[in-house]
């Protein structure tokens, strides 16, 4: 069953524009939805920024400018960057799933929004702090 929306994690929406098989069978419907624009998507900006955080350290190559790259992907409006906002910074501030500041805020942004998160991150799961899809 594909969500009305939900949130991304880094890795999965990576996998999605890579045309990777790692995506879990929840998660890639809810892209094939997304690219069908038959749900939301909401990236948060701490997704991008480590997205340009990857590319800049040669993790990963888009192909394309930073720019370029989200552009294309918010040309379809089932994707809608989500900007960070204090209550976001709040929720980070007092629930972390790991040490990772990324992941508290990617975290922060689904709680927020009282969305599920598209995720395979051990530690998301285990903390209970969203509901997760994969």
């Amino acid at each position: 069953m594909v969500r009305a929306a939900a949130v991304t994690d880094t890795h999965p929406l990576l996998f999605h524009a890579a045309g990777s098989r790692r995506l879990g069978k929840q998660a890639a419907a809810h892209f094939q939805a997304c690219e069908q624009q038959r749900t939301i998507l909401y990236v948060p900006v701490a997704v991008m920024w480590e997205v340009s955080i990857l590319v800049r350290v040669g993790r990963i190559d888009l192909g394309r400018s930073l720019g370029e790259f989200f552009a294309d992907l918010f040309s379809n409006p089932a994707y809608q960057p989500l900007d960070l906002t204090p209550e976001q910074i709040y929720l980070a501030d007092g629930a972390q799933p790991n040490k990772d500041p990324f992941d508290a805020l990617i975290c922060a942004a689904a709680r927020s929004l009282e969305l599920p998160l598209i995720s395979r991150d051990a530690d998301i799961q285990a903390s209970g702090l969203v509901q997760v899809i994969w």
